[in-house]
């Protein structure tokens, strides 16, 4: 690795040369990668929600609608809006109550079931249906054309609102959120190096690494749109302390090899790529382990945050010292003094009081772990939203106006008995919740002959061997009233029809919640066992991985108690994610330091001094690291209006500070407690067991350290 290493320092100019071309691929296949802004579209193709949704595709050539709220607009203007919105690109078809009914016949004749589907007061509402699903660019589209077309009084709702609505924010959001990580990162770095320049070619070594693996995504395809918004933030705050590292091993191989800097970079790229494996490998273990997910969202950030710690390493390895090289004189020339300079003092004093911090993690550990199991979660994609957007301000019209939600389907056997789907829909009618039933016979009445419905109410409903009916349910998608509802109504279905089918936006958000419920517990799993093989393996023993986990999943346990104990709600997103990001993301911390207490015990040295040094060499280069990472991630976190994003990086940007306090305090204080334990349980430190070496003068140093 040494001789790779001075090959990079000797051919710096085409290591630069060569990571600015490729530049250029990156920025086409950013160019050409799609983003997916629906969540719900994550979902396993196994699901009968989903298989449900296909079918719509498939046989209706439907697959997605929204219910528009007209007020105070005369009948035949609505009907002009009606035309208008057919001839929008990919709306398929518009039901409203002249399919049903002429416009001359007053509205109070109208059957109470239709009147209230479509009337209340001043009010009325159409059902505008779609020829592509949710989040496709044509449903997308036709929404934003609707918007064009509807005046002050008119308001959309449905998903595809909601999606169009988050694809908006996301795009005027997302360049901001890599300017803000970027600003507010370069300040922390500034305050804590010892170099002007020293920031400027940090960031833009993890910026031109951002920019390959957001190029790189065009193999997959896609991605969505909270893996393109969390990308950058989280492989800066990630990646920053290799850089920092490196950097380090370069300034102390500087003075070993005062005469030959390309020696100096080369046994320097050399520590920096064999220290760095060990912590980078449970980094991209704790984002691998999102693939378990049964929710391919996990899969998605996933895949691409290992791939950004993977190019992150190299570009450390091989872009840094490349620039560090090249501007070294300038590099020299800017140096300042650090904000901290030592840190001695302090890492004395932590050291010394080792029983004060494991005293506060015996006090904290039963709250900690009951806040964490009891943080409520929210499935609802609408509610991250802000409320002024004119999807949440059309749902809100639709609760104010008509007393409603939620709109779903039934999908049904069309060759079913007459007398059978008329008990059907009369049982559903006495559900707890639903507003109204919209079917065939509903609009056209029972007694009419096949042979005489319209046509366009035909096709609407009906094709091939199925038929649809329309629930409106007057509970909010993802709460526990409409769980209930939906499975009493698929009861109701079952048992006349065992191939129906409940379809729609809160059927799929139920299923949601339930897939990823089982995902939280998957993940976190799979992301703790990967991380302690490769401590066991790493570290070539049996209690460490034990200490270094525990001590993490502490800080973690911390971390998602506080929203219980602030009686705030976390997106389902964050609940799932935020253990396995902040595990891969902080657990380097321990490994540095673990690290060098290992070194110093197998070089004889006694456990208060191992500690002593471990500590006081890598506390300054963890509080940079988790600073950098609260940094990026906090300002984000302030700036987004979309709270999947921002509930997350506040997660992160709390949890890397938890993270950063537990291991210099707690950290140090389980190496002195179980210091024999470890001794004997990791390979080659047995004959360590018993020895007292330099213990009393390494606490009289402290001592004098304090004064």
């Amino acid at each position: 690795m040494i001789r790779l290493g001075k090959w990079i320092a000797k051919h710096k100019k085409l290591i630069l040369l060569l990571g600015f071309l490729l530049l250029i691929p990156s920025f086409l296949g950013m160019a050409a990668t799609k983003v997916n802004y629906d969540l719900l579209s994550y979902l396993p193709d196994s699901l009968e929600t989903v298989k449900g949704q296909n079918v719509m595709v498939d046989e209706y050539g439907m697959g997605a609608f929204s219910m528009v709220v007209v007020e105070n607009m005369e009948l035949k203007d609505v009907q002009k809006l009606e035309d208008a919105f057919s001839q929008v690109d990919h709306v398929k078809d518009v039901l409203w109550y002249d399919d049903v009914a002429d416009l001359s016949l007053p509205v109070e004749m109208l059957p109470q079931n239709l009147r209230e589907a479509f009337f209340q007061g001043d009010a009325t509402m159409m059902l505008v249906l779609f020829d592509n699903t949710t989040s496709s660019d044509e449903a997308m589209n036709a929404v934003a054309d609707m918007r064009k077309l509807a005046g002050q009084q008119c308001f959309i709702s449905g998903m595809s609102g909601i999606v169009n609505d988050i694809k908006d924010i996301a795009l005027k959001e997302l360049p901001v959120y890599v300017v803000i990580a970027a600003v507010l990162s370069f300040v922390v770095l500034e305050l804590t190096t010892e170099s002007f320049l020293v920031p400027v070619f940090f960031l833009l070594s993890i910026g031109i690494a951002i920019l390959y693996n957001l190029g790189s995504n065009y193999f997959l395809g896609e991605v969505s749109y909270i893996t393109k918004a969390l990308t950058a933030v989280l492989q800066l705050g990630v990646t920053m302390d290799y850089s920092i590292f490196l950097l380090n091993s370069f300034e102390e191989n500087k003075r070993r090899f005062s005469n030959d800097k390309i020696a100096a970079m080369g046994y320097a790229i050399a520590d920096t790529f064999r220290s760095i494996v060990g912590s980078s490998v449970t980094t991209i273990a704790g984002f691998a382990a999102l693939c378990f997910m049964t929710f391919a969202l996990g899969r998605d950030l996933g895949i691409v945050m290992a791939k950004g710690v993977i190019i992150g390493v190299l570009c450390c390895v091989t872009l840094l010292p490349a620039m560090i090289l090249t501007f070294d004189k300038q590099i020299e020339r800017t140096a300042h003094r650090p904000l901290i300079k030592s840190v001695d003092g302090v890492s004395g004093f932590l050291t010394k009081h080792y029983k004060i911090w494991t005293a506060v993690f015996l006090i904290l550990l039963v709250p900690a772990v009951y806040g964490n199991d009891h943080t409520q979660v929210y499935y609802n994609i609408a509610q991250s939203l802000p409320d002024s957007l004119p999807s949440n301000v059309a749902a809100q019209k639709l609760e104010e106006d008509f007393d409603m939600n939620t709109v779903y389907m039934i999908m049904m056997d069309k060759n079913i008995e007459a007398k059978d789907k008329i008990a059907m829909m009369n049982a559903i009618d006495d559900v707890d919740g639903i507003k109204w039933c919209i079917s065939m016979r509903s609009l056209v009445g029972p007694a009419v002959p096949d042979s005489m419905i319209p046509k366009d109410i035909k096709g609407m409903l009906q094709s091939g061997n199925t038929e649809l009916a329309f629930l409106c349910s007057e509970y909010d998608a993802a709460t526990p009233q409409i769980n209930d509802q939906i499975q009493e109504v698929t009861r109701i279905t079952k048992s006349y029809d065992s191939s129906s089918m409940v379809i729609g936006e809160a059927p799929l958000m139920k299923d949601l919640e339930r897939v990823t419920d089982v995902d939280i517990q998957n993940v976190n799993i799979a992301s703790v066992l990967a991380i302690f093989v490769i401590i066991l393996l790493v570290f070539k023993s049996v209690s460490l991985p034990v200490i270094l986990v525990s001590v993490i999943e502490f800080a973690i346990a911390v971390n998602m108690a506080v929203p219980f104990y602030q009686d705030t709600s976390l997106p389902f997103v964050a609940s799932i994610v935020i253990g396995t990001i902040q595990l891969g993301a902080t657990v380097d911390y321990a490994i540095v330091m673990t690290s060098r207490y290992i070194r110093e015990r197998k070089d004889g040295k006694g456990k208060w001094e191992a500690v002593r040094t471990a500590h006081k060499t890598n506390m300054l280069s963890i509080i940079t690291s988790a600073l950098s990472l609260f940094a990026a991630t906090y300002g984000v976190a302030c700036y987004s209006q979309v709270d999947m994003i921002g509930s997350i990086c506040t997660l992160l940007a709390r949890g890397a500070i938890i993270s950063m306090v537990v291991v210099v305090t707690l950290l140090p204080a389980m190496f002195l407690i179980f210091d024999k334990v470890i001794c004997k349980t990791t390979l080659g430190m047995g004959n360590l067991v018993g020895k007292k070496k330099q213990g009393v003068s390494a606490i009289q140093k402290i001592r004098e350290d304090e004064k």
